[in-house]
């Protein structure tokens, strides 16, 4: 999302006009639902994905098409039995696709993608908002938890009533609603949650490019300043160097925040574990052995945890899948956040 916004961004201030096409409804097994994006160039270039195959050729062609008579539509496109299997996959649908089309001179939406890169660097709740009333004259806003309403729909009518209307319908999955009798679509652009990852060697290493690459905002600590620092972890939004016996004084982590556990050693395991424990985050994961895993569980037994919110952690970290290398544990750890992230926004796969 970031690169799309900024791509947008470069064109218009090339002055070169640009079209986002977005998936806006979608009904049965389609290959990519409500949310997804895609910008299409005037030079014809493209980032971002609708789905594939068919429905990714015609929003295309529906773009350029829009590209050349500098205006906004909407595109109805269903998935054939042969489109389907075309793309080889197994299930079939609908979607609706909202052919965006952004005028070069549009300072307005330059000052818009502004706002919204800011927002992914903040780990705060935040929408996206389309008013689709009329497919040619849309309007767009940014709605940050704290923040309020920003961009044009902050800018029209009354942005106090039109944000306590919609309150109601920011969640974690991207909705058509009717307010103030116009309709508008709003998705989520960011769901607070930051990853913390304490201890940052090999696996690390090879952790926070893939979680950054999926969209995890990622924090990384560690005792040692050579462990813990931006030309280590460039893709980390932030490196601390800390105490591990006391996360507390630099980290402020809630229920929806993540904590992998990968320090250098078992006792220092035990410590961060001990603490995440107490703060309650959605997901503790902790690298190790069983051996060490055990001799950590008793520990915690002997501070007064049970053993049924000891076995809430995840022991060892990651998915079963045979890893043996910092990169495979890797890939393990991320496929089990991704799933537990899907689980918190209730996503579901045909």
């Amino acid at each position: 999302m970031r690169r799309l916004f900024q791509e947008l961004l470069e064109a218009l201030e090339r002055g070169e006009g640009a079209v986002l096409a977005t998936i806006i409804a979608s009904s049965g097994s389609t290959p990519r639902g409500a949310g997804s994006r895609m910008l299409v160039k005037e030079d014809g270039t493209f980032l971002g994905t609708v789905g594939g195959g068919a429905v990714e050729y015609q929003a295309q062609c529906a773009a350029r098409e829009a590209l050349k008579n500098r205006q906004s539509c909407v595109k109805g496109f269903t998935l054939t039995r042969n489109q389907v299997a075309d793309i080889g996959m197994v299930c079939g649908g609908n979607v609706v696709v909202y052919i965006q089309y952004i005028n070069p001179g549009d300072q307005d939406m330059q000052k818009f993608c502004a706002e919204v890169a800011q927002a992914l660097d903040r780990d705060e709740d935040s929408w996206l908002i389309l008013d689709i009333t009329r497919e040619t004259a849309w309007s767009m806003g940014l709605y940050c938890a704290g923040r309020g309403l920003s961009g044009a729909l902050a800018l029209s009518g009354k942005p106090g009533e039109l944000e306590a209307e919609l309150l109601p319908h920011f969640t974690a999955k991207a909705v058509q609603v009717e307010a103030m009798g116009r309709k508008y679509y709003c998705e989520p652009l960011v769901q607070a949650g930051t990853v913390y990852i304490f201890g940052g060697g090999h696996v690390a290493q090879e952790l926070v490019p893939v979680l950054a690459h999926v969209g995890f905002r990622c924090v990384v600590y560690d005792d040692r300043a050579e462990f813990a620092n931006p030309q280590v972890f460039p893709q980390a939004a932030e490196t601390i160097v800390g105490d591990l016996e006391h996360i507390g004084d630099r980290v402020a982590i809630g229920p929806q925040d993540y904590v992998c556990v990968m320090t250098r050693g078992h006792q220092f395991d035990y410590y961060v574990q001990k603490q995440a424990m107490e703060l309650g985050p959605c997901y503790i994961g902790i690298m190790g052995s069983r051996s060490k895993i055990r001799v950590v569980t008793e520990k915690l037994l002997e501070d007064g945890f049970t053993r049924e919110e000891i076995e809430g952690c995840h022991m060892p970290i990651g998915t079963a899948i045979g890893a043996e290398t910092p990169a495979e544990i890797a890939v393990s750890i991320a496929g089990e956040l991704i799933h537990i992230r899907a689980l918190r926004e209730g996503r579901r796969k045909c």
